[in-house]
């Protein structure tokens, strides 16, 4: 007897649900919209979470160890305290262990702390109980616009009896050697907002704060309100949550987008090159790639209406901007120390691909005429550029891929002839909102002309799959074969999809970058889930992404979608995240800019869910909400804009829907 649809995918749903369990059960939702690790008896167990401001990323390292004492740790990075040589990775950075920590002791006796849970939203929560009756919760969180990095602790008295405190914290200022840095010597401070004896009454608490600030030497030291730098952050991740909200029968993804908005959002650098969004990891700041920025999360930005987000996107795109030059010679890679200078090691990486992508995505999203005009000279140059990169065979040179040369991608890869095909797409829609009817006629042309030209040239059969060879003489699966998904390119659907969750790609941590290794990058697993949603294959990618999410949610390195591995062991680069909410957006939504005020959306509700919905989507000048309910065979899809019913059709689940905006 066959199977039914909604069997089989229950069926896969519950295989990798449980190949999660067996992989890792460690942190569970809390009901606050975070998420909770309630240490167990023998636990033994250290993570890491980047957190960042305007002026700060911190790196920390937390957990308990083998004598259940805490593990606290913390790489300090300042972008704008520029070292010497001043390339990609020359932010000022300092460490710091337990040993920069106040000692408290309880009626003279040192206290041991003894970790019971650890807690994210945005900030890191550790609560301890002690070997006395002091308990204490420590907040840990950067500040939102200055060069410093907070701890609250939280003391409560337990007992039944007053306790005398004394909180001893003597750290000498750190000083860098002048001639290494940019602007001279930079200054590190450790100070405590409470120091010397104190008693706590029964049930009584007493809080105090631990600053680290960085500042040049010239610069008068600040008094700092650790209470007003927690509100601000506060204040900030409730704004990322309060827009572009995700409502789905599952908890886990539902938490996961909302973690992925502040991770991909908090990255945002305020230089003397305008704001910069950095995809951090210790390594990179006060920079823009044509990737990270352009491709990945400025097509974001206007979706989650973040004033920060959608200006450093403009502020990126008009960096790129300046390296235009009538001989066509590529844009650099990469913008870095605060705009001041350039990398370009991998040579083109497809990088104009890239942009003409991202800014016409970025522009027809974000719905300003005035921001589609400043850009469009960026666009039509990128996009001649590629032009006259072109082989007799239609496609498209370049001589690396984002993964700069890592693995081999030839002369003409898959990667940058899918991006060009998107970026002409989406230039012809801009073409049109603009009035440039000659200009949308020319790019729609160069489209169908290309997408011919990558069938013909990519279109292949790989490890016995009907899918797409990466470039010429490639003979192993790679995880890019997902790009013309992304793109719209559905021909080698169904073999490619089989092919990237064949045992040749997929694996515990997602589609691997090449048959036969053991290296994965998230970004391309993410490309296939976004993909393969816009594609309709909704059921069979949902238990991959439920997977997924709960994995790196709930798993042994949370909150946040990561880089990669083995290279950067896994770091919570910021675009991955911005990436992961486009998975939700153009991917299970389905939602395609074509205009200033008008987008094409395929909302499928995966099998087993009876609705969905985004609300408080800000793209396009607007704020609305979209909503999809199951209606048996059918569904029902609903728009309210500013609270009017803008859209509400019974839909087939084929056809794209467009919706105009009012």
């Amino acid at each position: 007897m066959r199977r039914s649809k909604l069997t089989l995918f229950v069926i896969l749903f519950c295989t990798l649900i449980a190949q999660a369990q067996r992989d890792f059960v460690r942190w569970s939702l809390s009901p606050d919209g975070g998420i909770a690790w309630t240490i167990k008896p023998g636990d033994i167990h250290n993570d890491n979470i980047e957190m960042s401001g305007s002026q700060i990323s911190a790196i920390v390292t937390y957990g308990i160890d083998s004598a259940q004492a805490p593990i606290l740790k913390k790489q300090l990075i300042f972008p704008m305290l520029r070292t010497i040589p001043n390339n990609t990775h020359a932010s000022y950075s300092r460490k710091f262990d337990q040993g920069s920590e106040p000692t408290i002791l309880v009626n003279g006796t040192v206290i041991q702390e003894i970790p019971v849970s650890f807690h994210h939203k945005g900030m890191l929560t550790i609560s301890s109980h002690t070997n006395t009756p002091l308990s204490i919760n420590k907040i840990i969180f950067p500040s939102v616009d200055k060069a410093a990095f907070i701890e609250i602790y939280r003391l409560k008295n337990n007992s039944t009896s007053a306790l005398p405190i004394e909180i001893v914290h003597d750290v000498a200022d750190l000083h860098s050697k002048p001639e290494e840095g940019v602007y001279g010597e930079y200054v590190v401070s450790v100070q405590s907002s409470k120091k010397g004896n104190f008693t706590i009454e029964p049930n009584g608490e007493l809080e105090f704060a631990v600053i680290y600030s960085a500042r040049k030497v010239n610069e008068e030291p600040y008094a700092w309100s650790a209470n007003w730098e927690m509100s601000k952050r506060v204040e900030m991740i409730s704004g990322i949550l309060g827009n572009l909200r995700l409502e789905t029968p599952n908890d886990t993804i539902n938490r996961e987008f909302s973690f992925a908005k502040i991770r991909g959002t908090e990255s945002i650098y305020d230089t003397k090159g305008g704001l910069m969004h950095g995809p951090g990891g210790g390594a990179y700041y006060a920079a823009i790639w044509a990737n990270d920025q352009a491709e990945y999360i400025n097509p974001f930005f206007p979706f989650l209406g973040n004033i920060n987000g959608n200006e450093s996107a403009m502020n990126s795109f008009r960096h790129f901007a300046r390296f235009m030059n009538p001989e066509y010679k590529p844009i650099p890679s990469s913008i870095i120390a605060e705009g001041v200078s350039t990398w370009h090691g991998a040579k083109d990486r497809g990088d104009q691909a890239m942009i003409a992508y991202g800014a016409s995505r970025f522009a027809l999203a974000y719905g300003d005429r005035n921001a589609a005009n400043e850009l469009w000279p960026l666009i039509t140059w990128c996009l001649e550029y590629l032009e006259r990169k072109k082989s007799p065979e239609g496609v498209i040179f370049s001589n690396s891929d984002e993964l700069e040369n890592r693995f081999e991608s030839g002369d003409y890869n898959l990667a940058t002839n899918s991006l060009a095909y998107g970026g002409l797409i989406s230039a012809a829609h801009l073409a049109m909102q603009l009035g440039k009817t000659k200009e949308a006629a020319l790019y729609e042309k160069r489209a169908g002309e290309l997408r011919g030209a990558i069938e013909k040239y990519f279109g292949c059969k790989v490890q016995g799959f009907d899918t797409y060879r990466y470039y010429e003489g490639n003979i192993k699966l790679r995880a890019w074969i997902c790009y013309p998904l992304n793109m719209g390119i559905f021909d080698r659907k169904e073999a490619t999809m089989k092919a990237l969750f064949s045992d040749y790609l997929w694996s515990r941590n997602g589609v691997l970058t090449e048959s036969g290794t053991k290296t994965f990058w998230d970004r391309s697993t993410l490309h296939t889930f976004k993909g393969l949603f816009a594609a309709g294959a909704t059921d069979q990618v949902t238990p991959y992404f439920c997977y997924y999410s709960a994995k790196r949610l709930l798993g042994e390195h949370v909150p946040y979608p990561v880089e990669a591995w083995p290279e950067g062991n896994q770091r919570h680069l910021s675009a991955e995240s911005g990436l992961y909410c486009r998975v939700v957006t153009e991917g299970l939504f389905g939602i395609e800019p074509v205009g200033f005020r008008s987008f094409t959306m395929t909302p499928l509700l995966p099998s087993g869910w009876n609705f969905m919905k985004l609300n408080n989507i800000r793209a396009f000048q607007s704020d609305f909400n979209i909503e999809v309910y199951r209606k048996g065979k059918n569904a029902r899809v609903v728009v309210i804009q500013s609270g009017k019913v803008l859209f509400d059709k019974i839909w087939d689940q084929k056809s794209k829907i467009t919706i105009m905006m009012k």
